[in-house]
């Protein structure tokens, strides 16, 4: 008896048809999962790769954009200003020649004119860009559109809380404060 559980020990298990289609099976169905999964795998590495690149073309897109919007700003700024000077030169110009008539003049009256003459046309070039004064006297003090450089007795009781005297006018570009004016509040 002993020889033949040794005998036993050493003999290789039998297999059965059964058993050779089920490790068949197996193997082939390893491989159709190994393939799936490469499958897979290369998918989700096409779909990371063309994010990427969607990512990158977005990225670069945007700074192309904000460097463009940054230069044409600049240019903006550095331009903003050229079109009322170039209004403007035509009064400088009528300034030096009201200072060079006025050396000569014996007639002030007349250089006096030249000057209003002068600031008139200013005026109209100013609000022709949308600068305007605005009335403060004997109005209502109001913090929006006055500074009140210092506060008074009112000479008048219906002055009490009211512009008396305006130091600096106000003036307003396109509706929005552009220079407070400078006033004396009665008490």
């Amino acid at each position: 008896m002993k020889r033949k559980k040794k005998a036993d020990k050493n003999e290789e298990p039998v297999m059965t048809e059964q058993d050779v289609q089920a490790q068949d099976t197996d193997a082939n169905s390893t491989d159709a999962d190994d393939a799936d999964a490469q499958e897979q795998t290369i998918d989700k590495d096409a779909e990371i790769a063309e994010a990427k690149d969607k990512y990158l073309r977005l990225y670069s897109e945007f700074d192309n954009f904000r460097k463009r919007t940054a230069r044409e700003r600049l240019d903006l700024i550095n331009s903003a200003g050229r079109e009322i000077m170039e209004d403007l030169l035509p009064v400088l110009d009528d300034f030096e020649r009201a200072i060079e008539t006025s050396k000569d003049a014996k007639d002030v009256a007349s250089v006096i004119e030249g000057v209003q003459l002068v600031q008139t046309k200013m005026i109209n070039i100013l609000q022709a860009k949308g600068l305007k004064a605005y009335e403060s006297k004997e109005q209502e003090f109001d913090a929006d559109f006055h500074e009140a450089i210092t506060r008074i007795p009112a000479p008048d009781p219906k002055l009490s809380g009211k512009v008396v005297d305006v130091i600096e006018t106000g003036y307003m570009l396109h509706d929005k404060v552009l220079r407070y004016a400078k006033v004396v509040v009665g008490e």
